[in-house]
């Protein structure tokens, strides 16, 4: 007796058959833009892909409970609208000491002082130019004048 597609489909989409699924989408997306980097935080794209893995994965005779994937969706939602607002919040302190003098702390680990003449923003944080010196950033400044 030949055994039909349809026995073989609901153990290939078990909850054992989900985890191999989604772990290559967790691993193959370290590197993605929104990823926080090799601190192993996994970003927005990186929770899509563990999303429609699981979706995938999942027994269609069982399907998953679409309440919780909301939520979760949600969830995101929310964490990104939040992040956003902090680096927003970390860009506009820093373009407000652009013209004062400030004391900080350079890569070297030398005391510096100089006056902010400009503020750059990128995935990595928020850094201002000292008096020709770029990266600075704003948790090595220890003093406003």
């Amino acid at each position: 007796m030949t055994t039909s597609p349809l026995t073989a489909s609901p153990a290939a989409a078990s909850p054992a058959a989900a985890a191999p699924a989604a772990a290559p989408a967790a691993e193959g997306s370290t590197g993605s833009s929104s990823s926080q980097g090799a601190n192993g935080i996994l970003g927005q794209n990186d929770f899509l892909k563990l999303m429609v893995a699981q979706l995938q994965a999942q027994n269609p005779l069982e399907p998953g409970n679409s309440n919780e994937y909301i939520n979760e969706l949600a969830q995101l939602t929310q964490v990104e609208q939040t992040t956003n607002l902090a680096n927003a919040s970390e860009l506009s302190g820093a373009v407000q000491l652009i013209g004062h003098k400030v004391s900080y702390n350079s890569p070297s680990g030398a005391a510096a002082t100089g006056t902010v003449q400009s503020v750059q923003s990128s995935s990595s944080g928020t850094t201002v130019t000292v008096e020709g010196v770029p990266g600075i950033t704003l948790t090595s400044i220890t003093e406003v004048e």
